[in-house]
């Protein structure tokens, strides 16, 4: 078997969409669902509010963030890693 342990924890990755709260980030996570009846993929998206200690994280960037205590009445989410970083134009 592998010898790696796997977490327990709920992971998402998604896209940043707004960073001005401070400490919180708004995260987009887009997921594609197939079509019961007609078999297209649809593309499916919600948005979580997710913490940010540092305050490093900005629009763009591509996160992964892990279920966490209630942090407040809409911020359940934690910001665990850096995925990609948004380039600049």
């Amino acid at each position: 078997m592998n010898a790696e342990k796997k977490s327990l924890t709920r992971t998402l990755v998604g896209r940043v969409v707004s960073n001005k709260m401070q400490k919180t980030v708004t995260v987009l996570v887009e997921r594609r669902v197939k079509h019961p009846l007609y078999g297209k993929y649809i593309v499916k998206s919600n948005k979580y509010h997710a913490h940010d200690e540092t305050d490093a994280v900005n629009e763009g960037d591509v996160v992964e963030i892990a279920a966490s205590r209630p942090l407040s009445r809409t911020k359940t989410w934690t910001v665990t890693r850096v995925v990609e970083t948004a380039q600049a134009i």
